[in-house]
């Protein structure tokens, strides 16, 4: 057994047993996980090294610049009210309120970038209103499971951040900027939300599922008048990176230099969540957010939401250096090229590998410790660099959210549905199997992708 193998699956069971058996949070097994790993390795000496290689990445800070933005918008309830808007609009058409829950999610999960968080948030509302409409049980639990995993990969999900550092410490020369980066995700994530979509139109012709009842909607002009303003945060989000995108090739560059213009690139993701964060509080209702103390306080109150992803987050970095300074990375990728797989071949063991490995690892973790193994082995086979990397926040975050047996999208959504097991789990099955043929689909190059 390749030693790199043998490491990986020492953190596999450090994690897994710590998260598992004991009900710890993942965050502290991924830290027991890099304790472990200096003691096997013998690399006690080089710790403060690691430290430094995985802090040393201003994206890292963007991350958490964003994850602090989701915990802001949750606070000012901007959110809901958009929530409130898309059930409105789509709970009037059959089976709208599925369709209402892909898209909800969708919204919701790009600014949380939590699969069982998105579950929690969105499902006290849809999952019941689904269940009103016709929906069985254990169907309301997998549409609101398997769309709750959609804001891994959407835009401004903090996942994403991850995947683009992986592919610029591939290529530190590439053109690619942050925004034409953001462009290609938006255009993956369309495919996905399409999935979803037919997913629920099939199975509200198989359910015979219908309308939700007319005293059970928002009313339009009530929800509207309440949450117009939130629907824009999107556009304010979004706006900074198609400017990027279309301007940065000749427009910021004559004006700033190629330096300059790919500096001005990489700091978009920091100040666009300024921007963003500033007029969510701008908008919101609350009084007590309008000053620095407020938003201070908010802050405080939340320290125990931000802790948790922060620290995953800051300690994937970590190990993934450790790995890198032992070799495990190029090991790996020795080992996967030696089996001569191809282009088919490899989209499916990378798919299934990251599917087992996001059962554990939560996939901002898992992006920033295999995102290069995993990009370069792909590259290999003649699969599109930029391609595979933008499909990491897919494949790392999304499977192993939903595929038994540590589905914990799935598990979420069965808790608030309150859905039989083994029902859940059958239905669930084919959510798997089309999120699985989808990716495939995408890393076969057989999609048109928007900026790829």
């Amino acid at each position: 057994m390749p030693t790199a193998i043998l490491y990986l699956l020492i953190m596999l069971g450090v994690i897994g047993v710590w998260f598992i058996l004991f009900k710890r949070p993942i965050y502290e097994g991924v830290l027991l996980s890099i304790l472990v790993l200096l003691t096997v390795t013998g690399t006690w000496a080089n710790v403060w090294d690691y430290v430094i290689e995985g802090l040393n990445s201003t994206l890292v800070f963007s991350m958490i610049v964003f994850v602090a933005m989701s915990q802001l918008l949750k606070y000012t309830g901007i959110l809901d009210d958009c929530i409130a808007c898309i059930l409105a609009v789509f709970g009037r058409i059959t089976g709208g309120a599925g369709y209402a829950t892909v898209i909800a999610s969708a919204f919701m999960g790009a600014f949380s970038g939590s699969g069982p968080g998105n579950v929690m948030a969105v499902g006290t509302i849809t999952i019941p209103a689904m269940k009103k409409s016709g929906f069985p049980a254990e169907l309301a639990a997998n549409v609101q499971g398997a769309s709750s995993c959609l804001g891994n990969m959407i835009p401004p999900s903090s996942n994403i951040i991850g995947a683009l550092g992986a592919y610029m410490a591939l290529y530190p020369d590439t053109e690619v900027t942050t925004g034409q980066f953001w462009m290609v995700m938006w255009g993956l994530s369309f495919w996905f939300i399409l999935q979803r979509i037919i997913t629920v139109f099939v199975f509200c012709k198989i359910y015979h599922v219908e309308p939700m009842k007319k005293e059970d909607l928002p009313d339009l002009r009530t929800v509207f008048r309440n949450g117009w303003k939130g629907l824009l945060l999107p556009v304010i989000i979004i706006l900074p990176f198609i400017l990027d995108s279309a301007l940065n090739a000749g427009f910021f560059t004559e004006r700033l230099g190629a330096s300059g213009a790919k500096y001005l690139s990489s700091s978009i993701l920091l100040f666009t969540a300024g921007i963003a964060s500033f007029y969510a509080v701008l908008i919101s209702g609350k009084k007590e957010i309008k000053s620095i103390k407020g938003i201070a306080g908010v802050f405080t109150k939340s320290i125990k939401g931000l802790v948790p992803t922060v620290s995953t987050v800051i300690f994937g970095y970590i190990i993934g250096a450790l790995f890198s300074g032992v070799g495990v990375a190029a090991e790996l990728e020795g080992f996967i090229n030696g089996l001569s797989l191809g282009r088919f071949g490899m989209a499916v063991i990378i798919s299934l590998l990251t599917c087992f490995l996001g059962m554990v690892i939560p996939g901002s973790s898992l992006t920033v410790m295999f995102g290069e193994l995993f990009i370069s082995v792909m590259a290999a086979t003649g699969i599109d660099p930029l391609l595979a990397a933008a499909m990491l926040p897919c494949i790392c975050g999304a499977m192993g959210n939903i595929t038994p047996p540590f589905a914990l999208c799935m598990y979420a959504g069965m808790g608030l549905a309150e859905s039989d097991f083994g029902k859940t789990v059958k239905n669930d099955m084919w959510w798997v199997l089309t999120q699985f043929s989808m990716q495939l689909l995408i890393l076969m190059g057989w999609l048109p992708i928007l900026g790829v």
